[in-house]
């Protein structure tokens, strides 16, 4: 599932495009993807007018210009594609053939640019993983989907002071604990791995082991860490594995750069540890990390 860093990059591919725009009108192709539409979707969004593009951990924000709000979501396999009238807006040499099929076009949005282009943004979605849903005007903090989210990780007010007080006296393993969307919102298995091993912090770890921001290095480095991590893995554009793919069709690089994540049997990257990378299973998930380094 295409995490944090994946959804702030399609964010930032689709605002170009979407901020300012008129939606013209919406093509719903089915009445659902994971769950059914919102009743009259598309008759809601055409005519409006999008005020800006936002996300909110895995949620990509459209605000209107009614105050109400379009929530988007990529599940496993959904992603954007961006198509003018003179073709299909795919910059870049390195493509990925994945979300091409037309069967699994199944909403397309017409819009009037700012700049009075004609555009077409299409959502692709061959597992149907993803949906879609529309917040009414001030309703969005109350909104099912959002109002029970943790903190935002890449928000000014995430610190080691602040981790450590929302895992004080958990039991729960420290990998569990980061991904328990109720506490830290946006985080997936991929950069939590990577998060915990430049911290030398053990995924298996009580999570309340982590001390007090002030009296231990603990949990300043591992907020370092998760921010360091998802700042760079955003850089670079998200991560490909598997079915993630950039608005404009290219891969996202930072897989190239992973140091535990699908590196088994590998020697850790940390300069003098030696180490190797092994794979356990939390949860039903795959943990990597360095037994050696990560305590």
């Amino acid at each position: 599932m295409p995490e944090l860093p994946e959804v702030e990059t399609v964010r930032r591919g689709l605002a170009p495009v979407l901020e300012g725009a008129c939606i013209a009108r919406v093509e719903a192709r089915r009445p659902d993807l994971r769950f059914p539409l919102p009743q009259n979707f598309a008759e809601r969004l055409s005519g409006r007018r999008v005020e800006v593009l936002g996300r909110r951990a895995k949620y990509l924000l459209a605000t209107l210009d009614d105050d109400a709000t379009l929530i988007c979501h990529l599940g496993m396999s959904g992603s954007f594609r961006i198509e003018a009238d003179e073709g299909e807006f795919r910059p870049g040499g390195f493509h990925h053939e994945r979300g091409k099929a037309a069967a699994h076009d199944h909403i397309v949005f017409h819009l009037d640019t700012a700049s009075g282009a004609c555009a077409r943004i299409i959502y692709n979605d061959p597992r149907r993983f993803g949906f879609m849903d529309i917040a009414a005007p001030g309703a969005l903090d109350t909104h099912p989907l959002l109002e029970h989210l943790g903190a935002e990780p890449t928000g000014n007010a995430f610190n080691g002071e602040l981790l450590a007080e929302m895992f004080r006296n958990k039991a729960a393993p420290l990998k569990a604990a980061l991904l328990d969307q109720r506490l830290v919102a946006g985080l997936g298995n991929i950069y939590v791995c990577e998060a915990l091993w430049r911290a030398g912090l053990s995924p298996l770890r009580e999570a309340g082991s982590l001390s007090p921001a002030g009296t231990s290095l603990d949990a300043d480095c591992l907020a370092e860490s998760i921010r360091t991590v998802l700042g760079e893995a955003i850089a670079a554009g998200g991560s490909s594995l598997r079915d993630h793919i950039r608005t404009d069709g290219t891969l996202g690089y930072f897989q190239h750069s992973f140091a535990v994540y699908g590196r088994e049997g590998k020697i850790c990257a940390k300069p003098g540890c030696g180490g190797t990378i092994v794979r356990v299973v939390q949860s039903g998930r795959s943990t990597f990390l360095c037994p050696r380094c990560q305590k």
